[in-house]
């Protein structure tokens, strides 16, 4: 036998069984499934078919040695490499479907129906291998149509699990990453299976439910509408007593919801409140709102009660109890000055950091004091908004508050407040339009000072307006002359033409 001949029949062998051109095929596959999937599986199949063509190539020069020797064996050998060769083939079609052309068109083929596909080409492939082996297929086919039977009636279950999936991919009733309901359990689906489907809960559990429970059940998708946004519903109830207006109550929770965004609450529809029912003692509202990240429903819901439960503070609403909880404090004459007391040092303590209000005597200071309202504000909350109209001076006592001024359609944070701070003393003096808009950038506490509380004193004491005006034009002047390098000179002109223009503007909102 010949060298050249032994070559020759091993590379006709190769042509003949498509060999490099499932070589190319392979390596096309591979390039596909890595780009598409980083699965395990997918892994281990590109693996397995790499092994099948390996040993199909291998065999290639065994079965070139047995044509050029003309052995018997050769058949026997030759239906063995074209085995190999074929489910590596196999593999490799169904990988540049679904991984590459599919994928291409924007079509995503879920993964039972991959499974179905590739199960019914092996299935065919495998008959025909038989065949080719010489299996009589009608004998085989007689015998298997009792095993069948037997075989279908003792896993019954097992084949109502397979139809349920097979009719869950089909009309596509839940998808992996939909949430659903089912009884009790809430979970994001993970994978829909053979025989199951696979959800994760919020906490951190993996729930199997059988397909057939899914067909044969209801259950609930979460967030999803037809044409619309992933969101769902939540509801929040509060309790207040009859003494406050219901739509007071519902103006300042809505005001304070849609005020600021808050994160993962939807824009649209806008959160809102009703009156939900009412009680032997008090009215119940709920808040209604609706949430884009449904993984994170505690959390969300902790933010919308923390910007209702300041709101209603802010406003000077109180929640309220059910009437059975009665709680006793035994109220002293001694208990109620020590608290009045401690009030008012905190309201004077905070009052005397304001450098516009160091001209007044202990006297208008203490009616001052008495005159501040409580008003706490909840992270990511506007307190002042720019361009609109207030005549409140706000005393920070904690927290941070961030400023920004809004030009030329952007908005620049200009400045960072904190404990011990003020702002919107121009609004109070002059009746100005807010200049800049201020954000909570914490959960704020300060006290608000009303026009009303400085007009008495100013009507009692009108030369206080010059002394005013002068400490509010040098405050204003203050940032502009460092900025511009104006010198004293300078800075003492702009300062004396801004109180001349300050103290005509107070005696006119005041009406002096």
């Amino acid at each position: 036998m010949a060298e050249g001949g032994w070559l020759h029949d091993t590379l006709q062998e190769a042509w003949r069984d498509y060999t490099l051109l499932l070589v190319i095929g392979l390596l096309l596959a591979a390039a596909v499934r890595s780009r598409a999937s980083r699965s395990r599986r997918s892994r281990a199949s590109m693996r397995g078919t790499a092994i099948f063509l390996l040993l199909h190539i291998a065999s290639l020069p065994l079965l070139g040695y047995l044509a050029a020797g003309g052995h018997e064996s050769y058949e026997s050998w030759r239906l063995f490499s074209i085995t190999l060769a074929t489910f590596a083939g196999v593999t490799i079609l169904l990988a540049i479907l679904f991984d590459g052309i599919l994928r291409g068109l924007r079509l995503e083929a879920p993964r039972l129906v991959q499974d179905m596909f590739a199960a019914g080409a092996y299935l065919v492939s495998g008959l025909f291998l038989l065949s080719a082996w010489g299996v009589n297929l009608g004998g085989l086919i007689a015998t298997s149509a009792v095993l069948t039977a037997v075989i279908g009636f003792s896993l019954q279950d097992t084949l109502g699990n397979l139809m349920g999936g097979m009719a869950l991919q089909a009309e596509r009733s839940v998808r992996p990453g939909d949430w659903v309901k089912i009884g009790d359990v809430v979970g994001k689906v993970l994978e829909v299976r053979w025989r199951q489907t696979t959800l994760e809960t919020r906490n951190w559990e993996t729930v199997i439910v059988p397909n057939s429970f899914l067909v044969k059940n209801q259950f609930m998708v979460l967030g999803r509408r037809q044409g619309q946004p992933l969101q769902l519903r939540r509801a929040i109830e509060f309790n207040t007593d009859y003494r406050y207006s219901p739509a007071e109550v519902i103006r300042t929770v809505e005001e304070a919801l849609r005020r600021a965004p808050i994160q993962s609450v939807a824009a649209e529809p806008l959160p809102d409140c009703v009156l939900f029912d009412l009680r032997g003692s008090f009215y119940t509202f709920r808040v209604r709102y609706y949430l884009t990240d449904l993984n994170r429903d505690d959390p969300i819901d902790s933010l919308v009660r923390n910007r209702i439960d300041v709101a209603l503070r802010r406003a000077g609403i109180p929640l309220t109890m059910p009437a059975a909880a009665v709680f006793l404090t035994r109220e002293s004459e001694k208990r109620r000055k020590r608290k009045a007391q401690d009030l008012d040092r905190t309201r004077e303590e905070v009052l005397r950091r304001v450098q516009l209000f160091e001209k007044l005597s202990e006297e208008e200071l203490d009616q001052l004091a008495d005159g501040l309202r409580f008003s706490p504000f909840s992270s990511g909350e506007v307190m002042t908004r720019q361009g609109t109209e207030g005549h409140d001076l706000y005393l920070i006592h904690q927290g941070k508050v961030a400023v920004r001024v809004h030009a030329g359609g952007v908005e620049t944070e200009v400045a960072q407040l904190g404990p011990g701070a003020f702002f919107g003393e121009r609004s109070l003096m002059t009746g100005e339009m807010r200049s800049a808009t201020t954000v909570a950038l914490s959960d704020v506490v300060c006290y608000r000072l009303p026009k009303a509380e400085l007009e008495g004193i100013l009507k009692r004491r009108p030369e206080l307006a010059e002394e005013l005006a002068e400490l509010l034009a040098r405050r204003v002047n203050e940032l502009d002359a460092h900025r511009q390098h104006l010198n004293s000179d300078a800075r003492e002109q702009r300062v004396e033409s801004d109180r001349r223009r300050l103290v005509s503007q107070i005696r006119d909102f005041f009406g002096l």
